[in-house]
């Protein structure tokens, strides 16, 4: 079963995140595949917009952290120690440019949202050119509390140092609402209204010839690029690597793996647990 899916649809190529059992969680197999389908959407010939989206309950609920943090095996997200720096950027660096096929693709890409787009799923939800979201659907970078630096480093790009800072201090997750209110999203709307929302931006888009689209975006994208995205992406994956090898990273791994990763989740993300200590907060 494909993990990825694509259709076109008249001028509109839709692109779904298909592993709804999970959340459309990332595993080794997913960013791939979206490269591909964005690639297929951007050379169809009768294709001038792209809509993005998660099959099921959510976009996207980032890595796969059944796999990648509570089995107790090395991966390629966690290597056994002394761990080889260049084997985890090569592995992440990898990830990054199929989410950054979005972004790169000539054609317009929106992304709707439901549910959830949080931890890696952020990470491509914000790639995209514009993004949609339900007003009670949740974004946010979690393992910036422990174990994560998000690599495409869109948040800084897309909120600004203060905002951006404030999101990646905390780890908190927003809402739709409060992520548009921020400008981290172009809207959120109720969320029987999310579908067609997308679909009229889309159709709206999709009038407007191939060529000229590809214009508009390439010179928006260039200012953001002439500022120094990809060094800035290259440190947040190098760094990335470096926090889930760190001794608190480490210590999340053993966490999930002894109590399974939701309750290490849970530890980390409501401050419940002291990774430098290895043992519960105290006051």
């Amino acid at each position: 079963m494909p993990k990825v899916l694509f259709e076109r649809d008249g001028r509109i190529g839709r692109i779904t995140l298909n592993r709804p059992e999970v959340l459309n969680a990332i595993d080794d197999d997913l960013p791939a595949e979206l490269a591909a389908a964005v690639a297929e959407a951007d050379a169809h010939p009768y294709v001038h917009v792209i809509v993005l989206a998660g099959a099921g309950r959510a976009f996207c609920a980032g890595y796969d952290l059944a796999h990648y943090a509570e089995g107790d095996v090395a991966n390629q997200v966690t290597q056994a120690m002394p761990w080889d720096p260049v084997k985890d950027y090569r592995f992440m660096w990898a990830n990054t440019q199929h989410f950054m096929s979005i972004w790169r693709a000539m054609k317009p890409v929106i992304c709707k949202v439901h549910g959830f787009a949080v931890a890696g799923g952020s990470d491509i939800a914000l790639c995209a050119d514009l993004t949609i979201m339900g007003e009670a659907a949740e974004i946010g970078y979690m393992p910036a509390r422990v174990w994560g630096c998000p690599t495409t480093a869109m948040w800084v790009y897309r909120l600004g140092a203060e905002k951006a800072k404030r999101m990646l201090f905390t780890g908190d997750r927003i809402t739709g609402r409060e992520a548009a209110e921020m400008g981290l999203v172009l809207k959120a709307v109720p969320e029987d209204l999310l579908d067609d929302e997308v679909e009229a931006l889309a159709a709206r888009m999709a009038t407007v010839p191939i060529n000229q689209l590809a214009m508009q975006k390439m010179v928006i994208n260039q200012a953001i690029e002439a500022t120094g995205l990809m060094q800035t992406q290259r440190l947040a994956t190098i760094f990335d690597g470096i926090t889930r090898h760190s001794p608190e990273g480490l210590t999340f791994k053993r966490r999930a793996e002894e109590v399974g990763w939701k309750q290490a989740v849970r530890e980390r993300d409501q401050g419940l647990y002291d990774w430098t200590r290895d043992g519960p907060v105290e006051d």
